[in-house]
C-alpha cells in the first residue's frame, strides 16, 4: 500500500509541477511575475491537496487537512534549502546541479509529511461507492 501511495504521490508531483508552470506562464501575461508566481503556486498547491486526498491516499478532504497541507511545502522548502547548502558548501557540488539532488532528497520527507497530514485522525477511508467514483 505505501509503495502504491508513493508512486501516486510522485505522479501528482509531476502533474502539480506542470500545472504550476502552465498557470505561471498564463498569469504572467496579465500580472507581474511575482504575483503570477504566488497565484500559480497557491492554485497548484490547492490542486495538489485534492489530488493527493482523492488519488494518492483515497481519504476524505477536511478543513483541518486543507489548512495543514501547506506544511508539506514548508517541509520541502526546508529540506531542499538544507540540502543545497550541504551539497554546495560542504560537498562542493556545482551550484547548478545541487538543487536537483536536494529536491530529490526532499521527496521522502514531503511524502511522509503529506501522508501524516492527509491520513490523520479524521475518518480514514472512503466508502466503497466513493472509492469506485475516484478510481
Amino acid at each position: 500500500m505505501i509503495v502504491r501511495q508513493a508512486f501516486r504521490f510522485a505522479v501528482i508531483g509531476v502533474i502539480n509541477t506542470g500545472t504550476y508552470y502552465e498557470l505561471y506562464l498564463v498569469l504572467r501575461l496579465i500580472l507581474p511575475y511575482l504575483v503570477a508566481h504566488g497565484m500559480a503556486f497557491f492554485l497548484s498547491m490547492m490542486g495538489s491537496f485534492f489530488l493527493n486526498v482523492w488519488y494518492t491516499y483515497r481519504t476524505r478532504p477536511t478543513w483541518r487537512k486543507f489548512f495543514l497541507f501547506p506544511l508539506t511545502n514548508l517541509t520541502n522548502f526546508v529540506v531542499t534549502t538544507v540540502g543545497v547548502f550541504i551539497l554546495v558548501d560542504l560537498l562542493n557540488v556545482d551550484e547548478r546541479i545541487a538543487p536537483l539532488g536536494a529536491a530529490a532528497s526532499a521527496i521522502p520527507f514531503t511524502f511522509l509529511m503529506s501522508r501524516a497530514i492527509l491520513l490523520s485522525s479524521e475518518p480514514q477511508s472512503l466508502t466503497h461507492k466513493e472509492e469506485a467514483l475516484y478510481s
